[in-house]
């Protein structure tokens, strides 16, 4: 059953531009988010609370550099994974190593990453 969170990222740049033209706060958070856990659930519940929508883009599995054999899970599962939360509204697996372009290409009214990501350059 194909899940309708789930967009190419050149839709999801449309979307996004609709509901920010609708007012809409939009918050972008991005990751690997291989082997979804609790932690991960948190910072996307804080994330979703600085505005009224949440989108979430994913490291594709080519550019995921976590050690050998990973990513555990492939993108279309993790995307799969983090659509099922609630608390997400759109989610798409990035074209780019990092954020940078993406976010460029998104403009959200907030990007949100985890204390650990404190600098600029770890994207």
């Amino acid at each position: 059953m194909m899940n309708r969170k789930i967009v190419e990222l050149d839709e999801l740049t449309k979307i996004v531009s609709k509901l920010k033209s609708q007012g809409k706060k939009v918050i972008h958070c991005h990751g690997v988010f291989d082997l979804l856990h609790v932690g991960h659930i948190r910072h996307f519940e804080v994330a979703k609370k600085f505005g009224d929508v949440l989108v979430v883009t994913l490291t594709q599995d080519k550019y995921v550099k976590k050690g050998p054999h990973r990513p555990a899970f492939t993108g279309k599962l993790r995307a799969e994974a983090i659509a099922a939360l609630g608390c997400v509204d759109y989610v798409a697996i990035n074209k780019w190593p990092t954020a940078v372009e993406t976010i460029k290409l998104l403009k959200p009214d907030f990007y949100a990453k985890g204390v650990e990501y404190s600098k600029f350059s770890d994207d």
